[in-house]
């Protein structure tokens, strides 16, 4: 069987990852993860809220809906809060001195953004298996060997040296960080962007 890595698409444009990394620990120091209460393995730093509204960006509304099977049944089930993605477009002003402003505005200029989150997935841990509404645009920061993405049965490591990936987000996939250090994302939903 030969493995399909058609959902995983590394796209033209790339950023400087001395830079992501230095304005990564920049925006840590303004915030720290905090992931919606109740929630377990889940940090998000959301770059861009809803012009004007920034409770656009608190509890469920960083994490948004996906469809899930939690158990043996197999039976499908939906999580979250719906949320207009195309309705973030300001970028949060707390963040606009970061190379992140920059990394904004170009994404913006060649696809169709939802929100932008910076999302953390601690050692040892995994999200659910799941799907979301639309594909994902993913840079990673800081990530480690250990560190997959698995959409259906295929396993990818994202390299963190400046890459950009769509992911095919609408496939059942997770994300597991096998490492001993934090695995550190710049993720966007991408609304114009299709899969074969």
């Amino acid at each position: 069987m030969s493995l399909n890595f058609d959902d995983f698409q590394k796209q033209e444009v790339k950023f400087d990852i001395n830079e992501l990394q230095k304005a990564y620990k920049e925006i840590l120091a303004i915030k720290d993860f905090s992931g919606p209460e109740g929630i377990s393995n889940f940090g998000a730093i959301c770059l861009t809220q809803i012009p004007g509204d920034p409770d656009s960006i608190k509890g469920h509304k960083a994490r948004g809906i996906f469809w899930t099977k939690p158990n043996s049944s197999g039976k499908e089930v939906l999580r979250d809060e719906k949320i207009d993605e195309a309705a973030y477009s300001e970028f949060i002003e707390d963040y606009k001195n970061t190379y992140f402003k920059e990394v904004f505005d170009v994404l913006s200029s060649k696809y169709k953004l939802g929100r932008v989150r910076i999302l953390l997935k601690q050692p040892r841990s995994t999200l659910s298996w799941h799907r979301d509404p639309e594909p994902r645009l993913h840079i990673p920061i800081i990530t480690n060997p250990g560190s997959m993405m698995v959409i259906d049965n295929v396993a990818k490591h994202l390299p963190a040296d400046g890459s950009v990936w769509i992911t095919n987000n609408t496939k059942y996939h997770n994300a597991f960080n096998g490492g001993e250090e934090n695995r550190i994302h710049l993720v966007a939903c991408v609304l114009d962007h299709k899969f074969n």
